[in-house]
């Protein structure tokens, strides 16, 4: 029998502890890379469902950044429209002879109705606009360029397809075979189309564009800005910097980060009962939606500053004290040009945020049809959310692409306040 010597055993008890750390540490790096695999999993699928969805809406909206015309040599014939009879007069008349002259196998008499539909409703205002600004073009020949109504946009773009059964078509074979004269004619052209950004909402897919809803949706942020911003701010100061701590500041603390996870659509209702049910303000106008807004908006411009007053290090404000300051001093003059950037990043997220709201708006009626561009805070106005809502309920197939463009359009500015915010809390922030 061989004795086991003390030595012997320390070296088979250190060989059975480094075989248990290896199959420990193995084990750690199995779950470690099981765990990295579920992360890069979890980004993948996320990048991929982004990826779709931005590909499905570029894929349907990127036809509506663009308009078919037709440019037509117009002769104002006076005996349609008279310099006395203006703005009256046969506009439409006037572009349907126009449009007949470059169809030579079109009948003027059983044709013409027919012809008509070829141009947008908004081809004669624009005529009679520009004959109104100068009456003198009436007895000559001009050169104009106006849109195509929506099927035969939609027929361009490939929305209405050829090879479908006529009976379930928008655009019959006769009236085909007028576009592709005209495109054969060498007179049809796809533009950009500036008219969704620089018109307003309209009932004609070819002619609605998003100017009333930005414009609506620049004067509720603007309002959100400048109430939410500097009460959210002074809220914030005072609760983190001066007020005491007892159960009424927890209190109002508990409540604020509350108010910060309530449904958007809660805000709309009580906008709804109190600014316009009591106050009396318009219904539909941006100033309502920009209180509605900026209610939503400064819980989270309260927690965004207080966390910023909160990274600036206790030594900024003892030095502050040591020499002399006071405590308005220390807050106004040291602390919070330091916190600035951050409270900046908190406060355009926000915004972001207040800007693709829509539930709020809503209630309060800025899903109204308005086909003019709001000049005052108070007018009557859609915003870029509802406008997409509206788009979306529709009938008219020509709103589908418009819809998808105007989410592209509405994503766009979020991208780009959020870059702001990237960028101003890399550019200004203070690492301690």
């Amino acid at each position: 029998m061989t004795d086991i010597t003390p030595n012997d055993a320390r070296k088979a008890s250190n060989n059975a502890t480094t075989e248990a750390v290896k199959r420990s540490l193995a084990r750690r790096n199995r779950k470690q890379l099981v765990l990295q695999g579920f992360g890069i999993g979890a980004i993948v699928i996320a990048f991929t469902v982004l990826f779709i969805l931005v590909a499905s809406l570029v894929r349907t909206g990127y036809t509506a950044f663009v308009q078919t015309h037709v440019t037509l040599d117009v002769y104002i014939d006076p005996a349609e429209i008279s310099e006395e009879g203006l703005p009256r007069g046969g506009f439409r008349d006037v572009l349907t002879a126009a449009v007949l002259d470059n169809l030579p196998g079109a009948d003027p008499e059983e044709d013409a109705r027919g012809v008509r539909n070829i141009l947008s409703n908004g081809a004669q205002f624009q005529l009679r606009d520009q004959i109104v600004e100068d009456p003198s073009l009436i007895g000559q020949t001009i050169t104009l360029t106006v849109p195509l109504s929506d099927p035969f946009d939609q027929l361009n773009k490939g929305g209405v397809r050829r090879d479908t059964p006529e009976d379930q078509r928008r655009v019959d074979n006769q009236e085909m075979a007028w576009f592709d004269a005209l495109d054969e004619a060498g007179i049809i052209s796809t533009p950009f189309n500036i008219g969704l950004f620089t018109n307003a909402d309209s009932r004609f897919p070819e002619l609605a564009g998003l100017k009333g809803a930005l414009v609506g949706s620049f004067w509720a942020l603007l309002t959100c800005f400048l109430i939410a911003f500097p009460i959210g701010i002074g809220a914030a100061i005072y609760l983190e910097e001066f007020a005491p701590k007892n159960r009424l500041s927890d209190f109002i603390e508990v409540n604020i980060n509350n108010l910060a996870a309530v449904p958007s659509v809660v805000f709309g209702l009580l906008a709804l009962a109190v600014f316009i049910g009591w106050f009396g303000l318009p219904r539909s106008a941006p100033f309502v939606g920009g209180l509605t807004l900026a209610l939503m908006t400064m819980p989270t411009i309260i927690i965004a500053t207080r966390a910023a007053l909160k990274a600036v290090p206790p030594s900024i404000r003892e030095a502050a004290l040591g020499v002399g300051a006071s405590k308005h001093q220390v807050v106004f003059q040291h602390v919070l040009p330091l916190a600035m950037p951050g409270i900046l990043t908190g406060t355009i997220i926000g915004l972001a945020q207040a800007l693709g709201e829509t539930a709020p708006l809503l209630l309060i009626g800025m899903n109204a049809f308005i086909t003019s561009a709001p000049t005052s805070p108070f007018d009557a106005a859609t915003a870029l959310p509802t406008q997409i809502f509206i788009w979306a309920d529709s009938p008219e197939r020509g709103f589908t692409s418009r819809t998808s463009a105007a989410i592209l359009v509405l994503l766009g500015f979020l991208v780009m306040m959020n870059g702001i915010a990237i960028y101003l809390r890399n550019k200004f922030e203070r690492r301690w």
